[in-house]
């Protein structure tokens, strides 16, 4: 008798790695919506000096440069730190 997970391996080859794959894409999409709920509540992000601002009468512009450089510094920090072997 053939298992399942046997049969399905010789079917459709290399479908565990996509497997993986997709519950890590999961995880990482999970983590992701959990950083974007702490976000809003950390203060001074979004609100830092260079954040650019363009109110007018019924627009507004809003790009947050510098709240995007620290994030990127951060980020790249992190995966620095993780990415060594």
């Amino acid at each position: 008798m053939v298992r399942g997970d046997r049969w399905m391996g010789a079917m459709f080859p290399g479908m565990d790695s996509l497997g993986k794959m997709l519950i890590l894409f999961g995880v990482v999409l999970a983590l992701l919506g959990g950083l974007l709920l702490v976000a809003g509540k950390i203060p001074y992000l979004g609100r830092l000096p260079g954040d650019i601002v363009i109110r007018r009468e019924n627009w507004s512009v809003y790009f947050p440069l510098t709240t995007s450089i620290l994030i990127s510094i951060l980020l790249t920090l992190l995966f620095s730190l993780f990415s060594r072997r």
